[in-house]
């Protein structure tokens, strides 16, 4: 190597690896800040305006953007005309880019930034050396993350740098300004209002944890969280106590906090297998938990909780009681944290705005076979203006309470979905049945108390009324579902016959 491009926004490990270049003999070719930076350290560099003859301009807007540069940058060694043609040009030869972009994302997350400040650190310049250097990498090595330069120099100084690593730190320079892009794209849809699905979609994520395996030993996982603000988002979470959490478990934990979300009142969600075994809702949490857990004791076991309010020290010992994966809430008092805190692998996570409606996700994301399923999220609310009592009889006080807790709860249940109530606690779930008779069966048949008095919700209708009639034996006095099947009203006619109420809702809940 003979000469180096160094133009970096993030400088971290920028002097140690130009004083290394300089030791070896290379010449630096640098940019404003950049430049400044080296020569303060005495690094000797040419600036740029050096070798275009043109100084930088428009505020620093316009630097590297020179056919002397890119020229130097994009001729091919192994052409022979390139070559020519660029010593008849006077076009310097550069072997080394260093580069990374104008800090958009750190923008961006700044509260109040505003899209002209934000659009002013959309990076042109570094884009396009990124792009030449990575088209070119037979010719050019690419350094775009500071956590690369040590595996160069050592690479560089015992002559063993090949085609290998060239490819690679060319593939992390196209996959960073891959993500650069993105983040463009989706903060101009934002501020911009544009909701819609577009023709062309990009999505960026980045790493947050490399995991010890996927949903099975054989498979290699990771979790990576999106680039916004994360606040009241399990990949915001703070983990408090407890082992790494491992691919299941931030699937079920996803899916707790889209539930508990569905509440205000002091409520407690108990899931397994992103599925619900235990919702309770009270005038305390304790209450609420106490319910949850007496609603499917023995599904609970193994499973994770979360609540909406904090974790006090007399809800800490109850659930001290027995084995879980993941407890998450909002906080948890000083003496719950010690209770809690004796298991020495039970995970404590806090995610401190976890009502908040601004953090539910407005899209959902499904992969796949050769490609991605998107539809907006589930996050329509309850409306009782729009619920339709269809029977004689009308749901009393309590009961509508329970229909309500029953129709939040089957909404989060894989369909063919079915959850009983009664007394502000579900008493069983059917969940991923492919039989919507068989959901009926199961939820009655798990319910660890009697049924006498509860109230059912289906996600959606009763293809035939052996559903209420099954209801009707068990005990069930009211029943929730959207309607619209043709033979709703046997169903309905079914109802009045028992003395049962029916709602419809209208709306219908699948969850596959």
């Amino acid at each position: 190597m003979k000469r180096a491009l160094i133009s970096v926004s993030d400088k971290s490990g920028i002097l140690e690896l130009a004083q290394i270049l300089h030791g070896e003999g290379i010449e630096i070719i640098s940019t404003g800040g950049t430049a400044k930076l080296l020569k303060d350290n005495n690094i000797p560099v040419i600036g740029i305006g050096d070798i275009t003859g043109f100084p930088e301009c428009l505020g620093g807007r316009v630097k590297t953007l020179q056919p002397k540069i890119h020229g130097g940058i994009l001729a091919n060694r192994n052409i022979k005309d390139h070559l020519t043609e660029a010593d008849e040009l006077g076009i310097p030869l550069i072997d080394l880019v260093v580069v990374n972009l104008y800090p958009f994302k750190e923008t961006i997350m700044k509260p109040g930034v505003t899209m002209a400040e934000a659009t002013e650190k959309i990076d042109i310049g570094g884009v396009t050396l990124i792009r030449a250097a990575g088209k070119n990498s037979d010719s050019v090595l690419l350094l775009t993350d500071p956590s690369d330069y040590p595996a160069f120099i050592e690479l560089y100084q015992s002559n063993q740098i090949d085609d290998p690593f060239r490819k690679k730190m060319a593939l992390k320079g196209f996959r960073h300004t891959a993500q650069y892009d993105t983040l463009i794209s989706h903060y101009l849809a934002k501020e911009l209002g544009d909701n819609e699905l577009p023709d062309q979609l990009s999505l960026s994520y980045e790493k947050q944890q490399s995991l010890r395996y996927g949903e099975n030993p054989h498979q290699k996982a990771a979790f990576y969280r999106e680039i916004s603000h994360l606040d009241g988002r399990l990949s915001g979470a703070e983990q408090l106590h407890g082992k790494e959490l491992s691919y299941n478990n931030i699937g079920d934990a996803s899916a707790a906090i889209e539930m508990i979300r569905e509440f205000d009142e002091p409520t407690v969600v108990a899931l397994k297998h992103a599925n619900p075994c235990g919702v309770g809702t009270g005038g305390s949490l304790r209450e609420a938990y106490d319910r949850a857990y007496k609603a499917d004791p023995m599904s609970i076991f193994g499973g994770i909780v979360v609540l909406n309010g904090e974790v006090d020290a007399q809800t800490a010992e109850a659930m001290d009681k027995i084995f879980l994966e993941i407890i998450i809430a909002p906080s948890f008092s000083a003496e719950a944290l010690v209770i809690l805190k004796k298991k020495k692998n039970l995970r404590l996570l806090r995610i401190r705005d976890i009502k908040n409606p601004a953090s539910q996700e407005p899209y959902f994301h499904k992969k796949v076979d050769g490609g991605l399923l998107i539809q907006e999220a589930d996050l329509l609310k309850i409306d009782e203006e729009s619920f339709k009592v269809v029977t004689d009889r009308e749901p009393s006080v309590s009961e509508w309470t329970d229909l309500k807790l029953a129709w939040r709860v089957v909404k989060h249940a894989k369909s063919n979905a079915i959850v009983v109530v009664k007394d502000g606690a579900t008493q069983g779930v059917g969940a991923g049945q492919t039989s919507r008779i068989w959901a009926v069966d199961n939820a009655l048949d798990r319910s660890k108390s009697s049924t006498e008095g509860s109230v059912l919700a289906s996600d959606a209708y009763f293809p035939f009324s052996d559903s209420v009639e099954k209801a009707h034996t068990a005990g069930v006095r009211a029943i929730i579902q959207p309607g619209g099947s043709v033979r709703d009203q046997d169903s309905i006619d079914l109802c009045n016959e028992h003395g049962i109420a029916m709602v419809f809702t209208g709306i219908r809940h699948f969850k596959h």
